[in-house]
């Protein structure tokens, strides 16, 4: 099981890795295979994921834009994909760090002696998750209108289980399904946000607006703290009037649920893991922090990448990097390193709020999803990963 997250982990990191150093990262699957024992194998690939990283971020992100390179007075093409690197496929990109994540979260679990329920229970998750992506992948994009009409739905579900869901300590945020307990606001609440990023249509403000009141009802400040940061991080990319109103209503709950008590308690391998990894041993302490950092690496790749789908990476990013200080900060779960199946889920659903490829050069307002459907090239969130750029 350690040796064969090792592999995934060091392809997730070749896969990272800028095209002028896929050499090294073929050296570095090598010389994992040749390592053989278990633990030593992972802390070699913990290192390569950490190293890929950096190249990949600096490579990437330090990259001259070639849109402002351009001269203005040569006419220009619509930009096409450069390439099939996974690099521009950011679907691809965020299901693989995903998994990744998860697999680094299963290597806490195992060490800190979790029950192994757990890791069932997450790896369930991850690919109910998967499948769901794929699902949705495959059917026909829903649209402006669509997306604010599921929109308003989720935000429905939402205010549903504020009212009437299981409550603990005077906080209203979950279900039982089954006999399985839900945080549907970790799963509802990151794809809402991404939806209104996308639509921006008479429906999807409404929804952001009763989305806004079930979090500051129940009260959940980890989700409302999200909801903030991925309407502040679309309002700075697109400052639009129904952007600032959204952000308004998202404030004032965050505010609300400041003033109320949330009175919950830290839960074993749920809550404050990136304090208590570090004293189960080092490597599951890193482990953490690596798989909370591949949760943001394909806002980070899409961003540097994708000028033209910047808004969806950026609340992306703000979405997921603001439940992460929640959960370093407070006693709320700790996205998918922790024990959990609803942020596995909420992060997979939300990949579906991604544009499906970079640069697919279509006009302003227009939908992405409509063009990669047009053009008969469903995304192919299971392929295999390339084994060369």
């Amino acid at each position: 099981m350690i040796l064969w997250m090792a592999r995934l982990i060091v392809r997730l990191a070749f896969a990272l890795l800028p095209s002028p150093l896929r050499g090294w990262g073929r050296a570095m699957e090598a010389e994992t295979a040749a390592i053989g024992r278990p633990l030593p194998a992972l802390r070699f690939a913990l290192g390569c994921l950490g190293g890929a990283l950096r190249e990949a971020l600096q490579f990437h992100l330090l990259r001259p834009d070639e849109q402002e390179t351009r001269s203005p007075s040569r006419p220009e093409l619509p930009a096409m994909p450069s390439s099939n690197s996974l690099l521009d496929r950011p679907r691809h990109l965020a299901a693989l760090c995903a998994v990744a994540a998860t697999g680094l979260g299963f290597a806490y679990l195992a060490a800190a002696g979790a029950p192994l329920r757990h890791l069932v229970m997450n790896g369930g998750a991850l690919a109910l998750g998967l499948l769901l992506l794929v699902a949705l992948a495959w059917t026909r994009p829903l649209g402006q209108a669509g997306r604010g009409v599921a929109g308003l739905a989720l935000a429905a579900a939402l205010l549903f289980v504020s009212l009437l869901g299981l409550s603990a300590g005077g906080v209203t945020r979950w279900v039982s399904l089954g006999g399985v307990l839900l945080q549907p606001g970790l799963f509802l609440l990151p794809l809402l946000a991404l939806m209104f990023v996308r639509a921006r249509d008479g429906l999807s403000l409404p929804a952001v607006l009763v989305a806004a009141l079930a979090v500051a009802l129940q009260p959940d400040r980890a989700m409302a703290g999200a909801l903030v940061a991925g309407m502040a991080a679309f309002a700075l990319v697109r400052p639009l009037r129904i952007a600032l109103i959204a952000l308004g209503a998202a404030a004032t709950a965050f505010a609300v649920t400041l003033v109320r008590a949330d009175p919950s308690q830290a839960m074993p391998f749920v809550d404050q893991i990136f304090y208590s990894s570090f004293a189960v041993h080092p490597l599951a302490g890193v482990a953490v922090a690596l798989g909370a950092a591949l949760m943001l690496v394909p806002a980070l790749v899409g961003y540097a990448r994708d000028p033209q789908g910047r808004a969806s990476y950026a609340a992306f990013g703000a979405v997921w990097l603001a439940a992460i200080i929640a959960a370093a900060l407070g006693n709320y779960p700790t996205p998918l390193v922790g024990y959990g199946g609803s942020a596995i889920l909420g992060y997979l659903l939300s990949v579906t709020g991604l544009p499906p490829r970079t640069g697919l050069g279509v006009p302003a307002g227009s939908d992405p999803d409509a063009v990669e459907a047009d053009n008969g090239r469903g995304p192919q969130l299971c392929a295999a990963l390339p084994a060369s750029a």
